[in-house]
């Protein structure tokens, strides 16, 4: 490593000021501190506090999390083609058709919004952070597996320049960046982000008879008087026993988008950020608990076989779990207070199930409620600080 920190020094004044290739500083500072620790210090002067967690270290905690769902993705999109073919595969078979879908997701993602972030770095001449590495990985995980790959460099550009770089850049943005991707796209190209027919990828084989690739959401909705989770849990059993029902439901080995499926690997994540104290626990329990809440409260109504569902199966259907762990504890567009934390949290929760079962339009509620949620968030932490400076008020003494 030596030898290519040595050869980085030797080439770093072409970079500086008064170099052959001094608009391009930023984009060699953003290589070398990706691999070294950066030299340079704060002034001297004043009150100096040394953290080791620093901006890459925090969005590298997030990626670690988020890699579980990632691998497991990976094998569920190979798992959905098998079972819509009707073929017995290995382990290692599924595996290959989820990196030979997932992969080349990854790779447009990062490389559309890392081109946008060097662009912009060069021309308003500011660093090129690490916040993307997230927003990268994120932003497939959230999309259908046969998603038009030139769509997710379209989503991923649009997101990141109007949601991030017009706000002022890392750290300014005021909507989440992948759930305005996800938005974009669902709005743009309704046809290939929903319906029973765009989540399994398939390739150029012939689905089973009587396949159908409904998620558990449309299936929720379109059920019948007899109960919704007796035909969630019933759904699939034409061509796949019990596909939805409730232990596959929390597992994941469901059709729905790369990294939302599962359940179980949201939880692993959310054990590292909480753990690490990089996400906030009170968000992710507000979110699941104001589903709950909602649920229990149609339930009262049950004016439809869709509110009558148990509240618990809304924690497992959709990407609520996904949502609640990555997108609602996202440090910038989330409340910061932590009265405010529990606020954020519980109205996404109840905002998700409200959207779901209410509007059919939009099945998957957890995106326009995080979305909605972020816009909101800075009030909910001005209400929450101007009540506890009418309490400190009235304890003072004159």
């Amino acid at each position: 490593m030596k030898f290519v920190k040595d050869i980085l020094d030797k080439q770093r004044p072409m970079f500086q000021k008064g170099g052959r290739f001094e608009k391009f500083y930023y984009l060699f500072e953003a290589g070398e501190t990706f691999m070294f620790t950066p030299d340079h210090t704060t002034d001297s002067k004043g009150a100096q506090i040394r953290d080791a967690v620093d901006l890459k270290r925090l969005m590298m905690t997030v990626v670690i999390a988020m890699i579980p769902c990632l691998i497991y993705g990976m094998w569920n999109v190979g798992h959905q083609h098998f079972i819509a073919t009707g073929e017995v595969a290995s382990l290692g078979q599924k595996l290959w058709v989820g990196v030979y879908v997932v992969l080349p997701m990854l790779l447009v993602s990062y490389g559309a919004g890392g081109l946008v972030e060097v662009i912009f770095g060069i021309i308003r001449k500011h660093p090129i952070n690490e916040g993307f590495l997230v927003t990268g990985m994120l932003i497939p995980l959230v999309l259908p597996p046969t998603t038009p790959l030139w769509q997710i460099a379209l989503g991923t550009i649009f997101a990141v320049v109007i949601a991030k770089e017009a706000f002022g850049g890392t750290g300014m943005n005021v909507l989440n960046i992948a759930m305005t991707a996800r938005a974009f796209l669902y709005f743009a190209y309704p046809a290939q982000m929903s319906g029973e027919n765009v989540w399994t990828y398939l390739g150029d084989a012939t689905p089973v008879e009587g396949y159908s690739g409904a998620t558990s959401l449309a299936v929720a909705y379109n059920a019948s008087v007899e109960g919704t989770h007796t035909v969630v849990a019933a759904m699939g059993d034409s061509w796949y026993a019990n596909l939805y029902d409730f232990k596959n439901l929390f597992l994941g080995a469901i059709p729905g988008s790369v990294g939302e499926t599962s359940v179980l690997m949201a939880l692993i994540g959310a054990a590292i950020l909480i753990v690490t104290e990089v996400g906030s626990w009170k968000i992710i329990f507000s979110v699941f608990g104001g589903a709950l809440f909602m649920g229990y409260l149609f339930n009262l109504f049950g004016l439809n076989a869709f509110m009558e569902m148990p509240p618990h199966y809304h924690l497992v259907i959709g990407g609520l779990a996904f949502g609640a762990v990555f997108m609602a504890t996202d440090p910038v567009t989330a409340a910061h207070t932590e009265r405010g934390k529990w606020i954020y949290g519980f109205l996404i929760g109840v905002l998700t199930v409200l959207i779901r079962v209410v509007n059919p339009a939009y099945p998957e509620g957890i995106m326009l409620a995080v979305l909605l949620m972020n816009v909101f968030a800075p009030l909910i932490d001005f209400y929450v600080v101007q009540a506890n400076k009418k309490r400190r008020l009235k304890r003072a003494t004159i």
